[in-house]
């Protein structure tokens, strides 16, 4: 049974790009806001807190998602399409440079792994050792001073990225490790 991949001329193929480009579209604008939150932040105070600003904005209304879900979600999705779109490219990737791109991956999803436990951890312990009579302090303002003390991080912020890495990174080396589609696949 010869299984058939997604080509250029197929609806299929064209959902999954245009859902790409929105998701590229929704990263940049967030990613192009929450830098510009970070200078502003910066040039009044002096300092900033990464991911902050992503944390605290809720859109497109009050009580409901979060700028850092958004980017969670769309930086999934669009690796997702990319991966299903982008196939024709990694075909010619086999010998030496797969095996580098292997270890490349397997290096991300370890260290991606360990930042969101990492991170997780100290989110717990910082939550935990917070609550006071029962009350639970703002899970959106905890942060961590790693790795500068002058420039910390959203801990909300910074476990959703990694997580965002981890998976991304984790599904890029299953792929790397399926059989290889051959250059015959290319052409029908």
């Amino acid at each position: 049974m010869k299984v058939d991949y997604l080509r250029e001329n197929e609806t299929g193929y064209k959902v999954f790009l245009y859902i790409f480009y929105t998701c590229s579209f929704l990263m940049l604008s967030i990613t192009a806001y929450g830098v510009y939150a970070m200078l502003q932040e910066w040039s009044a105070h002096g300092t900033y807190v990464m991911g902050e600003v992503l944390v605290k904005t809720e859109f497109p209304f009050p009580h409901f998602a979060k700028l850092t879900t958004w980017l969670f979600f769309s930086t999934i999705i669009g690796w997702y399409c990319c991966s299903r779109i982008g196939w024709k490219r990694t075909v010619r990737l086999y010998t030496w440079k797969m095996a580098l791109l292997q270890l490349m991956l397997l290096g991300f999803t370890v260290i991606c792994l360990y930042e969101v436990l990492y991170n997780f951890m100290v989110l717990n312990a910082q939550v935990t050792a917070g609550i006071k009579d029962g009350n639970v302090p703002d899970i959106d303002a905890l942060t961590i001073a790693y790795p500068d003390p002058s420039r910390p991080w959203n801990l909300i912020f910074a476990t959703k990225m990694f997580l965002a890495g981890f998976l991304i990174s984790a599904h890029a080396f299953y792929l790397s490790t399926k059989p290889r589609k051959s250059i015959d696949d290319i052409n029908p």
